[in-house]
């Protein structure tokens, strides 16, 4: 059994994909080739956003949206510590401070009532993550930012792209939307990639010349910049697997159900998901006790599993002194108790099944 299912996915649109990649290899243009914009063109109408610049991995997305905004040295940015590391990392790199709030005990994404306390003259961006592939809460967190000015929100949307919150897509829901297509992401490329979406005009043409080096045209740069497009060949790869999206995100949406009545039944807590949203299940995400002994006793019958995430960034080497690495005792107790089980579009209900089984067996023997 696999983790995340790519051979699966990769024999279904294998017909289509390489004709893709074909096209590439035929045509010669591996940077910034007509695939490029009939992506751009393709994503931005599927999450309903006026702009879509696409990028060389979900971390350049959050960079470059930051740029964009004019980050600053000593600038403040809100954040979460129950992330993967480039959430955070993009900030620091920018010479700003990551600013941390506590998360929601039961969804793991960050706690709205925090924000506002932690807001100060020097905020200049807040960054939700939607963690698991369940949107953050985007109207409470978007109602917070206007009434202190209009602060800029970037939504980390690595994981939840597809994803609806109130009747609109993840990536559509603040200032600046960042996702990736790392390969084991719900929408996935073979390789690194990401993109990034807005309505806002001038922030869409400050991130297209931000991610070729702040050119405006060729040799002239208005602006500083980095090397971070997103290679043709990857985005040949996405175009040919966008053919089956919605259908994978229906297969998630069931799948993701029957786990949570299977792991229900079971006595297993799961990650909760919000009534006004959905989730595409980028990880189907328990809680546990003496978590290495399930994972030891789940690889015992050949059943993978992982931690997202084992240490909260505000206890990590590179960042704990950035910051206070007491204040978010919730991630502190999710990060000693998620799991995460396989996961994909093309997991079978029988793998499901076993998956289930195993580990509520586990669970029993060791209690």
């Amino acid at each position: 059994m696999q983790f995340t299912d790519l051979k699966s996915q990769y024999a279904a649109l294998k017909t289509s994909i390489d004709e893709r990649m074909q096209r590439v290899l035929d045509h010669g243009q591996y940077i910034m080739g007509p695939e490029v914009k009939e992506l751009e063109a393709a994503l931005a109408a599927f999450a309903g956003t006026k702009h879509c610049i696409t990028v060389a991995s979900g971390t350049e997305a959050l960079l470059i949206a930051m740029m964009a905004l004019d980050l600053q040295p000593g600038d403040e940015v809100i954040t979460t510590p129950f992330t993967f590391a480039a959430t955070v990392e993009t900030i620091v790199l920018l010479g700003a401070k990551p600013v941390f709030v506590d998360i929601e005990p039961d969804t793991c994404n960050i706690d709205v009532a925090q924000i506002e306390a932690k807001i100060t003259s020097r905020t200049k961006a807040i960054l939700p993550v939607s963690l698991y592939g369940q949107v953050a809460d985007m109207a409470g967190i978007n109602a917070i930012a206007a009434r202190h000015g209009g602060i800029p929100v970037i939504e980390d949307a690595a994981q939840s792209f597809g994803a609806v919150y109130q009747g609109q897509r993840s990536g559509a829901l603040s200032t600046f939307g960042a996702t990736s297509f790392f390969p084991s992401k719900p929408l996935g490329c073979y390789g690194d990639g990401g993109a990034l979406f807005t309505d806002d005009d001038a922030l869409a043409q400050a991130a297209r010349e931000i991610r070729v080096h702040g050119q405006s045209q060729r040799y002239r740069h208005t602006r500083v910049g980095v090397g971070g497009r997103m290679d043709t060949l990857q985005c040949a790869v996405v175009l040919g697997k966008l053919e089956r999206f919605d259908w994978e995100l229906q297969r998630r949406a069931e799948l993701g159900a029957r786990y949570q009545r299977l792991l229900g039944e079971a006595g297993i807590p799961v990650v909760a998901v919000r009534p006004d949203r959905n989730s595409v299940w980028a990880q189907m995400t328990v809680f546990v006790e003496r978590r290495a002994e399930l994972q030891a006793a789940l690889q015992a019958q050949g059943i993978p599993t992982a931690v997202h995430y084992p240490i909260p960034l505000n206890r990590q080497p590179a960042y704990a002194h950035r910051c206070c690495p007491d204040c978010t005792p919730r991630a502190d107790e999710a990060a000693a108790r998620v799991l995460s089980l396989p996961m994909s579009a093309d997991l079978t209900e029988a793998d499901q099944d076993r998956v289930v089984a195993a580990l509520a067996e586990a669970v029993t023997a060791l209690r």
